[in-house]
């Protein structure tokens, strides 16, 4: 079901999850469009759109500068949750960071991610940069990301599957991710099923209204096609 949704893009995917939450027909309304974090922002970028659509499974995980008490966990941990999530998986990182810090921190590289696709994962999407990037373009390792930079300096892993949010996207352990160059929306797995299929009876939809729409020149015959006054 999950390479079944990279038939469709992002913005159908939010679609059918909560955009359009008054028709009971195509969208399930899971969220308040506006009052919930259930996609990101413009904050976030698509460093690779050439590689099209991904899902996954969420893992989160939160960064920060090191200190004392913040020597538990380690990336060690973050690929063991990785590995025991179904696959694919989609790493979610909050970059817990003072402003100055955040802005300049290159934290994943070309080791990091050829780890993480190692066991199972396919992207990561982060509230601040990252680095690397001539060097994971051929491994199709998707990057949704503020930017780039690139260095950084030391880094401790605070928590790994905890509640986040990411560039207007609040995402919990074993979520589902979709993503492509319009960002990422997020929905509980257990609707996985149901996103599905609205999300191929809306794409059969938007065709035909789209189709009918380039066909005439009337505008009057173009409102009643975008209004749904004329099937």
């Amino acid at each position: 079901m999950l390479e079944a949704l990279k038939r469709f893009d992002t913005p159908s995917i939010t679609n059918v999850v909560a955009t359009y939450p008054k028709d009971k027909k195509l969208c399930l309304g899971l969220y308040n469009p506006w009052e919930t974090n259930w996609y990101t922002d413009q904050s976030i970028r698509c460093i690779y759109p050439e590689l099209g659509r991904m899902a996954g499974f969420a893992v989160t995980a939160i960064y920060g500068t090191p200190t004392p008490d913040a020597d538990r966990l380690s990336f060690g941990d973050v690929l063991r949750a990785v590995d025991r999530m179904p696959k694919p998986v989609v790493l979610v990182i909050k970059q817990d960071l003072p402003p100055a810090l955040k802005a300049k921190s290159g934290l994943a590289g070309g080791n990091m991610a050829t780890a993480l696709k190692a066991v199972g994962c396919i992207g990561i999407v982060s509230d601040g940069p990252s680095r690397d990037v001539d060097e994971i373009r051929p491994m199709k390792f998707q990057y949704m990301l503020t930017g780039v930079t690139p260095g950084h300096g030391a880094y401790a892993v605070k928590a790994i599957n905890v509640p986040v949010s990411v560039c207007g996207m609040d995402v919990a352990p074993g979520e589902i991710i979709h993503m492509d160059e319009n960002g990422a929306v997020k929905f509980p797995r257990e609707y996985l099923p149901q996103v599905l299929d609205l999300a191929e009876k809306l794409q059969q939809v938007e065709i035909n209204r789209q189709s009918k729409m380039a066909a005439t020149n009337d505008v009057e015959r173009v409102i009643r096609i975008m209004t749904g006054f004329e099937d």
